[in-house]
C-alpha cells in the first residue's frame, strides 16, 4: 500500500504537467495538418495518410492498458524519464522525416512514449492529496488534459496556413527536451513499486488483438463502412480477443488490468457515466468542426478560432469545477453539467446554414462549459472509492474506456451524419429535372443534405446526453473521513486477494 506524502510535491507535479500537457497536445495536434502533408508528401490516398491519426490512437490504445503494470513495476522517476525520452525520440524522428513511413514510425514511437503520461500523472496525484483534497488537485488535471487536445487543431491551423507543417513537431520538441531535463535534475519517488510483479505477455497480447482490433475497426467504418470486410474482421476479432482478455483477467492473482475497481459502486457508476459522456464529447468535436467548414464554408483556421473560446472555457472551468466537488459532491455538479450540455446539443442540432458566427461560438462554448463540470469530478468520485492499491488499474480502466468509447462513438456518429446525409440528398435530388441543375444548386443541395445529417447526429448525441444525465442521479458522494479511508484500506487488505502487495 502507498503511503501519503507528508510534503506535496508540487516541483514534480509540475514537470510531470508539462510532459502531459505537450503529450495531450500532440494528440490532437497532426489532425487539420494531414491534407498539407498528404500534398508535400506526394500521397495519392487520403486513407494512407490517416494513418498518422489512426497508428498513433492504436499504440496508445494497445499500450494504456498495460500501463498499471508498468506504474506498479517500475520507479516513476525511471518510468517518466523513459516515457520522455522515447516520445522525445518520436518527435524529432517526426520533425525530420524525410518520407512517410519515417513520419509514421515517428509518430508510432510518439505513442508509445505518450501513452503513459496520463496514468502516472493522474496516480501521483492520487497519493500526493489526500482524498478531501483531490478534486481541486484532479481539476488542475482536468485543465491539461482537456485544454491541450482542445487547443491543438486552432494551432495547428494557424502553423499549416502560414507555416510548414513540420513546425508541428520542431515546437514540441524543445518542450520535449526542457521536461526531460527537469525530470533528470529533480524528479523523486513518491509511489512504491512492485519489483516482483511479473507481466502477463497473453494478457498483452489479447490486449493488443482485443483493444487494437475494435480501435482500428471503428477508425475505418467512417470511411469504408461498417459493412467492409476488413472492417468487420478487426471488429470481430477484437471483440473476441477483448471477451479472452476480460475473462483471462479474473481468473488471474496478478492481472495485468485489475478489473476488481468495478466492485466499488461509485467506480462501477462513474466509469459508465464516462462512457456515455464521451460518446455524446467526442462525436460534438467532430460535428461542430464538420458544420463550420463543410456547411457554412469556414476555413480550418477560422474554423479553429471559433471552436477554441470553447476550448479555454473548459480548460478554466476545470480547476474551479474540482474545488466546487471538494466542497458539494458529484451529483449536484453531473446534474447541473449535464443539463447544460443536453440544452446546448439540442440548440447546436438547430443551427441553419445562416446561423450567426456568434450564436456557433456562444452555443459551443456553453456546451463545453457544462462538460466541464461533469468530467473530472465524477471521474474523482469512483477513484476515491479505491483502495490506493487499486488505483493504477483504476486509472487505467478509466483512460482505455474513454478512449475506446470516444473512437467508438466518433465513427457510429459520422456514419449516422453520412447515412442521413446521403438519404436526404436523394430526397432532394428526386424532384429535380436534373437538365435544370446548375453548380450552384447542386453545392446548396449538398449543403443542405449535409446540414440534415449534422442536426441528426446531434439529437442522437442528446439521447445518449439524457441516459448520462439520469445515471448521475444515482451518484452519491464518497465518504473521504479518515475512518472511511481506513476502513476501504482495511477491507482491500482484509476481504480481497490484492493484485499488488
Amino acid at each position: 500500500m502507498h503511503t501519503q506524502l507528508n510534503k506535496t510535491p508540487y516541483l514534480m507535479i509540475s514537470i510531470l504537467f508539462v510532459g502531459a500537457f505537450v503529450s495531450f497536445l500532440n494528440n490532437s495536434l497532426l489532425n487539420v495538418a494531414l491534407p498539407s502533408i498528404m500534398v508535400d508528401l506526394e500521397l495519392k490516398d487520403y486513407s494512407t495518410v490517416q494513418w498518422l491519426a489512426t497508428g498513433y490512437m492504436l499504440v496508445s490504445g494497445i499500450l494504456i492498458p498495460a500501463s498499471a503494470f508498468l506504474i506498479t513495476r517500475f520507479s516513476n522517476r525511471n518510468l517518466f524519464i523513459t516515457a520522455m525520452t522515447i516520445f522525445a525520440l518520436g518527435t524529432a524522428l517526426a520533425a525530420f522525416a524525410p518520407n512517410f513511413g519515417i513520419l509514421l514510425i515517428g509518430r508510432m514511437v510518439q505513442a508509445a512514449g505518450s501513452s503513459v503520461m496520463g496514468p502516472l500523472l493522474m496516480n501521483i496525484m492520487l497519493v500526493s492529496f489526500p482524498r478531501e483534497k483531490r478534486g481541486a488537485a484532479m481539476g488542475v488535471f482536468g485543465m491539461v488534459m482537456i485544454a491541450a487536445p482542445a487547443i491543438g487543431p486552432t494551432l495547428s491551423g494557424y502553423i499549416v496556413e502560414y507555416h510548414n507543417w513540420r513546425l508541428l513537431f520542431e515546437m514540441i520538441l524543445p518542450l520535449a527536451i526542457i521536461s526531460l531535463g527537469l525530470a533528470i535534475w529533480k524528479f523523486q519517488n513518491v509511489m512504491e513499486q512492485n519489483k516482483e510483479a511479473t507481466l502477463d505477455y497473453l494478457s498483452l497480447v489479447l490486449s493488443s488483438l482485443g483493444f487494437g482490433g475494435i480501435l482500428y475497426g471503428v477508425s475505418n467504418a467512417s470511411s469504408q463502412g461498417w459493412d467492409d470486410t476488413i472492417v468487420l474482421t478487426t471488429l470481430i476479432v477484437g471483440g473476441i480477443a477483448l471477451i479472452l482478455f476480460v475473462i483471462r483477467q479474473l481468473n488471474m492473482k496478478e492481472p495485468l488490468l485489475d478489473l476488481r475497481p468495478y466492485k466499488y459502486p461509485m467506480f462501477a457508476l462513474a466509469s459508465i457515466i464516462m462512457i456515455v459522456n464521451a460518446v455524446a464529447m467526442f462525436s460534438g468535436m467532430i460535428l461542430t468542426p464538420a458544420y463550420v467548414q463543410d456547411v457554412r464554408g469556414i476555413s480550418p483556421l477560422h474554423s479553429g478560432l471559433m471552436l477554441l473560446p470553447g476550448a479555454l472555457i473548459m480548460g478554466i472551468m476545470s480547476p474551479i469545477t474540482g474545488r466546487l466537488f471538494d466542497k458539494f459532491g458529484p451529483r449536484i455538479l453531473g446534474i447541473v453539467g449535464l443539463t447544460v450540455t443536453g440544452v446546448s446539443t439540442y440548440l447546436l442540432a438547430h443551427v441553419q446554414i445562416d446561423s450567426t458566427y456568434t450564436y456557433i461560438v456562444l452555443v459551443y462554448s456553453l456546451r463545453m462549459f457544462g462538460m466541464a463540470m461533469v468530467m473530472m469530478p465524477i471521474m474523482t468520485n469512483g477513484l476515491n472509492q479505491l483502495p490506493t492499491s487499486l488505483n493504477p488499474h483504476g486509472t487505467a480502466i478509466n483512460n482505455t474506456a474513454q478512449q475506446v468509447s470516444g473512437s467508438i462513438g466518433t465513427a457510429v456518429m459520422v456514419t449516422i451524419m453520412n447515412s442521413v446525409a446521403t438519404s436526404e440528398g436523394e430526397k432532394l435530388m428526386s424532384g429535380v429535372d436534373p437538365t435544370t441543375l446548375t453548380e450552384a444548386s447542386t453545392a446548396s443541395m449538398t449543403q443542405q443534405a449535409l446540414l440534415s445529417g449534422i442536426q441528426y447526429s446531434f439529437y442522437v448525441a442528446l439521447g445518449i446526453n439524457i441516459v448520462a444525465l439520469v445515471l448521475s442521479l444515482f451518484m452519491k458522494r464518497v465518504d473521504t473521513s479518515d475512518k472511511a479511508v481506513r476502513e476501504i484500506e482495511k477491507q482491500e487488505t482484509n476481504t480481497l486477494e490484492p493484485a499488488v502487495e
